[in-house]
């Protein structure tokens, strides 16, 4: 069976999946619409109807270009739009609010369904905010929630998730009976690294997360989670070593960092790792009770 695209030729089967898996590869996983859009022709049609902006006259341009030139002269220093600026520190202000107004984990969810801070809102599909059992003595946290996750709102089902099961498994746990969040509520487009500003945006939704769960340990899935949480940067070199997750209000909670499910998948070798941080996450539990 073959499908027509363009009036030109026919795909068989094994090139459309080629396609796709091009536009899996580019991020281009979900589409927002019944029938495609020539982009660039509405960009060009919305110039077109724009009024042209008149030139301006040599006696503003002459001003403009003088006081330009010590700035090129000073260094590479970008010139921040103070509206933007303003937005972002309205937008983490916000953020801190609405995260320490809530009283419980059912109150920070509601938070954060109503909370439009965050443009990675617009474009996810749910907010992914955890899973499993919030009395757990071991709380889990990863960095954002990918295409599966984004669709099925929990956090950890994909490929990396399922082999988070069996690292669970592995010492005696089971996903129901540990808590597991993100840094990051949503997922960004194409499955991008969220931007320092919008994890910096989330980062109080996160932390009031772990204050009303208090759990006795938790584990930073993945570089992005130890950065974020402890401030550590280089997961090969940090992982495998307890630090101490300090709350707001003075008190701290072992913590221990170690690498994300989906590197294991791309770098099964380094599974010998993570069996011995799991090791010791597991004598630390034992140690607790």
């Amino acid at each position: 069976m073959t499908s027509t695209i363009g009036p030109e030729r026919d795909f068989d089967p094994a090139e459309l999946a080629a396609i796709l898996r091009w536009y899996a590869d580019m991020g281009v996983d979900l589409a927002i619409d019944g029938e495609p859009h020539d982009r660039f022709a509405d960009c060009a049609k919305e110039r077109a109807a724009s009024p042209a902006r008149p030139a301006p006259i040599a006696s503003e341009v002459a001003p403009r270009q003088a006081s330009a030139a010590p700035r090129l002269a000073a260094g590479p220093a970008r010139v921040s739009d103070p509206a933007a600026a303003l937005s972002q520190e309205a937008a983490a202000k916000a953020a801190r609010e609405a995260a320490q107004a809530a009283q419980s984990l059912e109150e920070l969810r509601a938070a954060l369904e109503a909370f439009e801070g965050c443009a990675l809102k617009r474009t996810a599909s749910r907010t992914v905010f955890a899973d499993g059992d919030p009395s757990s003595r071991i709380m889990l946290i990863g960095e954002a929630p990918g295409a599966e996750e984004d669709r099925e709102g929990l956090p950890f089902v994909g490929r990396a998730g399922q082999l988070l099961n069996l690292m669970l498994a592995s010492i005696g746990l089971q996903r129901s009976g540990v808590y597991i969040a993100n840094t990051v509520p949503w997922r960004p487009p194409g499955n991008r690294a969220p931007s320092p500003q919008e994890t910096a945006i989330c980062l109080p939704f996160i932390t009031r997360q772990i204050e009303l769960v208090k759990p006795q340990v938790i584990v930073c899935l993945g570089a992005a989670s130890a950065q974020t949480l402890l401030n550590l940067n280089g997961i090969l070199r940090a992982r495998g070593q307890w630090r101490d997750y300090s709350l707001p209000s003075g008190a701290s909670i072992p913590a221990m960092p170690t690498l994300h499910p989906a590197y294991l998948l791309r770098s099964p070798a380094a599974k010998r790792h993570v069996w011995a941080d799991l090791r010791q996450i597991r004598r630390a539990l034992d140690a607790a009770n």
